[in-house]
């Protein structure tokens, strides 16, 4: 088992997990994606990693594409206007594909796109889950704007839903720091029908010392109000360490660049958290059998370089996404996690992930 001997290599039974753990999207184009499951970034024109090993050596479950950034090259819009689909263009097989709306870069500048526009755009090219103009809520919001943001984005899910026939239309959560905001914002959700639950800026909470605290209750709550059978993403969940902490919680779908921009920090991702000194590995007190690791000789040159880099990260969010399927099968993801926390806590002490799991597990 990779996560209870230190050494990370894939389970035999990680792929049989993936049918026996009984969980599934199904998408209105007839197609079952075996849950949990990891959807990355995908960047066509500049990727970390490239589509081919993407789709060969990771086997990834699928990808998530910017729908904005599609929508704004003429020229390409022209070619799905005439009949090229996104699974044509994106050459991911047969994974589940999802579109973001371009809320992100409407966070930073103004998009000149409507709701309207941007949703049917993203059924009219044929993606599996399509995604509203959301207002996007980081951590700093204070109450009334967050309360402003979610009463706006509802309203834009509320007119998108009758858009979408041959697609899931994701009901973003927003709400920022303030619990019952959140837990509004899905209740509404909820009344509305939604058949896809985005839990949207969570993730800054937990990258401040891997704390669970907040996170947590969000899920949790969230999950509560929509049931089991609501799939549930996490925007932008993308560090091996948080991915088995999220699905004990409730969540069943993860996307980020992560794997890139680790790399681009000279960041090594592991099960257990990401490092960034190669003394770690050198020493063997941890061992990856990735392609990329396997044929290492110099650990310091490998932190140097980006593109290898970033492949061994994707390999290590992929692999614990078959590792979690597969303790979900066999009940064993309570040890699992155990696992994590005793080993991460000894390379981060100051860390807060076994503090505020031992609370929620507890509690």
């Amino acid at each position: 088992m990779p996560l209870e001997t230190g050494e990370f290599s894939p389970s035999t039974s990680a792929d049989e997990g993936s049918q026996r753990c009984g969980r599934f999207i199904a998408t209105p184009r007839g197609r079952r994606h075996p849950l949990p499951l990891f959807l990355p970034v995908c960047q066509l024109n500049a990727p970390f990693v490239p589509m081919d090993v993407l789709r060969d050596v990771h086997r990834v479950d699928g990808g998530i594409l910017n729908a904005y950034f599609l929508y704004k090259q003429r020229a390409l819009r022209d070619q799905f206007d005439a009949g090229l689909t996104l699974r044509e263009y994106a050459g991911l097989g047969d994974g589940l594909l999802v579109t973001d709306s371009g809320a992100f870069q409407g966070f930073v500048r103004k998009l000149f796109l409507d709701n309207q526009t941007i949703v049917a755009f993203q059924e009219r090219i044929g993606t599996d889950v399509s995604s509203p103009l959301d207002l996007v809520t980081p951590p700093g919001d204070k109450r009334s704007v967050a309360e402003d943001k979610l009463v706006a984005t509802n309203k834009r899910i509320r007119e998108a839903l009758p858009l979408v026939e041959n697609s899931l239309l994701a009901g973003v959560q927003q709400g920022g720091r303030f619990l019952d905001l959140r837990r509004r914002s899905t209740e509404e959700l909820a009344a509305m029908g939604v058949k896809y639950l985005a839990i949207g800026s969570l993730v800054p909470f937990f990258n401040r010392n891997h704390d669970l605290a907040f996170v947590g209750e969000v899920l949790r709550d969230a999950r509560a109000i929509v049931g089991p059978d609501v799939p549930m993403h996490v925007y932008g969940a993308g560090d091996p360490v948080e991915i088995p902490f999220f699905v004990a919680l409730g969540a069943d779908i993860f996307d980020s660049s992560s794997f890139g921009h680790y790399a681009r920090k000279r960041a090594y991702m592991t099960p257990y958290g990401a490092i960034d000194r190669a003394a770690v590995l050198a020493a063997g007190e941890f061992r990856c059998t990735c392609r990329i690791c396997e044929k290492v000789n110099d650990w310091d040159a490998l932190f140097g370089d980006e593109p290898r880099l970033a492949e061994h990260n994707l390999w290590t969010i992929c692999e614990t996404i078959r590792s979690v399927r597969a303790a979900l099968a066999e009940d064993r993801l309570d040890a699992m996690l155990a696992e994590i926390v005793e080993r991460h806590t000894a390379w981060f002490p100051d860390s807060a992930l076994g503090t505020t799991w031992e609370s929620l597990h507890d509690g």
